[in-house]
């Protein structure tokens, strides 16, 4: 399937979660079986061109993608959890919202020094979560050379946001307004 296709099946919620908010609905394309097989196939080539030696992927539907990118590649996947779920000795990141702050954990023992993780998340709005994914996988040692989305808000400036911080960002598929 074309990204052109790939983007026809995303369902767009008007006023949700709040009015004017036009909220890009995932759930479409993680429930269309071929449509979820070719955005996994094309994150996994551009993970695999990028030298991903292992995929990261955000609480809680960077696992859905992430999990099925590093399937595809052959490599491991590293859960990046909010407090409290990982049952081993974590390391984490405080990070702020537009209204407060929140946390990331991972279990370091998940990543080896030096090992290319590639970020895989559903989409980037204003980037916080994966800046913050990134630096609590550099903390663990982890290179991180880009992040991958299915969804990018450009108008948002997430992705910018991480290039700004050293990291290619590529996205199956844009929309413009929030």
């Amino acid at each position: 399937m074309t990204l052109a296709d790939l983007k026809a099946i995303v369902r767009t919620v008007p006023d949700f979660p709040a009015p004017g908010v036009q909220f890009r609905d995932i759930t479409t394309l993680i429930g269309h079986g071929a449509g979820f097989a070719a955005a996994v196939g094309h994150l996994a080539g551009r993970a695999r061109s990028a030298g991903a030696q292992a995929i990261a992927g955000m609480e809680a539907r960077g696992f859905i993608f992430g999990a099925a990118v590093a399937v595809q590649l052959g490599v491991g996947f590293v859960p990046v959890r909010k407090p409290g779920k990982l049952p081993a000795a974590t390391i984490g990141v405080d990070y702020a919202l537009e209204y407060g702050s929140d946390r990331l954990e991972v279990d370091p023992d998940a990543i080896a020094a030096g090992t290319s993780v590639v970020i895989v998340d559903d989409l980037i709005a204003t980037g916080g979560t994966a800046l913050a994914a990134a630096a609590l996988l550099r903390k663990a040692g982890a290179s991180v050379p880009i992040a991958l989305f299915v969804i990018d808000l450009p108008d948002l400036g997430g992705a910018e946001r991480l290039r700004a911080d050293g990291i290619a960002v590529d996205a199956l598929m844009q929309f413009e307004g929030d």
